[in-house]
């Protein structure tokens, strides 16, 4: 079949600046590319996640969509969506002023609610599946010692270590204080669960995030990820469910990740509740065009 070239783009997600966020490549036109070289390309770039566009595959999708880490395909992510949506808005795919578009991800259909600063995108929303939450997690031995942390640094949080997902697993780890939370070092021999770490203090803060947190799964291929938006609505959920935030609160949930990476993370949550029954999740953020290429690629 010999070689072909494909366009691909790179944003910064979840940031309004150039080289903060979580770095995502986009190929908006992956039409022939099979799944091995997709992964293949996704391991060679080396962001947290790349993505494929290609046709639509079933009714109420605009476009197909698969995401994968550089080591494994995703069932959906929140920053590829966020950011996936800022490219093909900026490569004209998506009409501008258009309020709404739905990804066909492994996941299934994924709508998105999009608001624009004339004809430009200026914000972009993810719906998530409502949350599933296991049953507390008791042994915090084990798990802080695979965070690298001390025991008392969870316990004294008064929440539970818990698995929760809006269609990806994570273990949700609350954590007393910031300090804590960047004090944290994974131990890659007992980390076997992508954790997901975060606190509410704010303790000498000067910035307006409701949490503040790291995400680690190298389960994935990633080792921290600077921002994790499959992770926040779930995040989200606990903080409803925990009643940590409350009512209106939880319909604007500032998270704060990425700080310990150098790459500042703003990533925008909103629970929508009955009491403790949770009956929609969407995350959002910004995203900012950093570069455009293409990579030939051999399809022999």
């Amino acid at each position: 079949m010999g070689v072909s070239r494909y366009r691909y783009l790179h944003y910064d997600v979840f940031t309004g600046r150039r080289f903060g966020g979580n770095q995502l490549a986009i190929f908006p036109e992956a039409a022939g590319l099979p799944t091995a070289k997709m992964q293949q390309i996704a391991r060679e770039i080396g962001f947290a996640e790349t993505t494929f566009v290609t046709a639509a595959e079933q009714p109420g999708t605009d476009v197909r969509m698969r995401i994968f880490t550089p080591g494994t395909e995703m069932p959906m992510a929140g920053h590829p969506v966020v950011g996936s949506t800022f490219a093909l808005a900026r490569d004209g795919t998506i009409a501008s002023g258009r309020a709404d578009w739905v990804f066909g991800l492994n996941i299934g259909p994924t709508p998105i609610e999009m608001e624009w600063n004339g004809s430009g995108l200026s914000f972009a929303w993810m719906t998530q599946r409502n949350p599933e939450f296991a049953p507390p997690i008791d042994d915090v031995p084990r798990v802080a010692a695979a965070l690298g942390l001390r025991e008392e640094d969870i316990r004294s949080s008064g929440l539970p270590v818990q698995q929760v997902s809006c269609g990806v697993p994570f273990v949700f780890v609350p954590i007393a204080s910031r300090a804590a939370v960047d004090r944290a070092v994974p131990d890659m021999r007992l980390l076997d669960f992508e954790a997901y770490i975060f606190t509410t203090d704010r303790t000498g803060a000067e910035d307006s995030a409701t949490t503040y947190s790291r995400m680690f799964a190298p389960t994935l291929g990633v080792y921290e990820d600077p921002a994790t938006g499959s992770a926040s609505g779930p995040l989200g959920s606990y903080l409803v469910r925990h009643s940590v935030v409350t009512g209106e609160a939880g319909r604007s949930i500032l998270n704060l990740q990425g700080v310990k990476l150098g790459r500042p993370s703003w990533i925008h949550v909103s629970i929508e509740s009955s009491g403790r029954d949770i009956s929609r999740v969407r995350v959002g953020g910004t995203s900012v065009f950093v570069a455009e290429g293409t990579m030939d690629v051999d399809l022999d």
